[in-house]
């Protein structure tokens, strides 16, 4: 069942989502090389309960995920744990962030890379990034959601040749952290539900460098790449509405955070 949201919903998700964007802000201040990911969740956390809100992963599913946020280091591709390892140099990580606040969830991802990697996963990287773009272009009032999810399939794996992973998937947003619809990054133009304002969704691309195909690790979280190349994940939320989306998470200061960090490559 899709739960749509009144203009008074869709403000308070926006604090919610602002408040995802400003923590992983804050997280691309801290990484650098030598820094483990589980010191990066540990700051993530408390600067989400420092500004009045909840870890909405901590806790979330069966069995019930252990750390506030998922940090997924080169060929993980999402749910990874934290872990005490240090990240070194060429190594990327994605970061995904969901806060309750209010009454609403938000939920949102971006990559970082630390030092200098390769030029593929630069245009990985970049790509994927471009790809939520396109998803959102078509999240329209009138639209369907398999518009969002050809756009992101048609730039990534036709136009790109990368791998879009099929068992993972965003989805509606609200008062429960996974809501109607779903939303794949693959699929047919004018399928699946019907777009319609007041609709609050998760538009997430998860591209694999190579294969499609993912497994998932032991720890019965973290979901891997097979073929062991790395991913990259991008993630927004969005308001439907009449001719353009209501973007309610931004990157800005989060790309600001990422290029005043001297540790982390943004020039991609």
């Amino acid at each position: 069942m899709i739960h749509y949201k009144t203009r008074e919903e869709v403000e308070l998700m926006r604090i919610s989502s602002q408040l995802v964007s400003k923590t992983l802000a804050h997280v691309a201040a801290h990484i650098k090389a030598g820094t483990s990911t589980a010191e990066l969740d540990k700051i993530a956390e408390d600067f989400i309960r420092a500004n009045g809100a909840t870890p909405s992963f901590k806790g979330y599913g069966n069995p019930p995920f252990p750390f506030a946020c998922c940090m997924s280091v080169n060929d993980a591709v999402v749910h990874g744990f934290p872990t005490k390892n240090a990240l070194k140099d060429g190594d990327i990580v994605s970061v995904d962030v969901g806060v309750f606040k209010n009454g609403f969830h938000g939920d949102s991802a971006y990559t970082f890379a630390i030092g200098e990697i390769t030029d593929e996963v630069k245009h990985l990287m970049a790509d994927t990034k471009a790809s939520l773009y396109k998803g959102i272009e078509k999240a329209v009032h009138g639209n369907r959601v398999g518009d969002i999810s050809f756009a992101v399939q048609d730039y990534t794996e036709r136009e790109r040749g990368y791998g879009v992973v099929r068992e993972l998937v965003g989805h509606g947003l609200g008062r429960k952290l996974h809501e109607d619809p779903q939303v794949p990054n693959y699929g047919k133009r004018g399928t699946g539900a019907k777009l319609k304002e007041g609709m609050v969704i998760a538009i997430e691309p998860m591209i694999n460098l190579g294969t499609k195909n993912v497994y998932h690790d032991k720890d019965g979280w973290t979901i891997r790449t097979e073929d062991g190349k790395p991913a990259a994940h991008y993630e927004h939320n969005i308001c439907i509405q009449k001719n353009k989306a209501d973007i309610l998470s931004a990157f800005i200061e989060i790309e600001a955070a990422e290029k005043a960090n001297p540790d982390l490559f943004a020039d991609y």
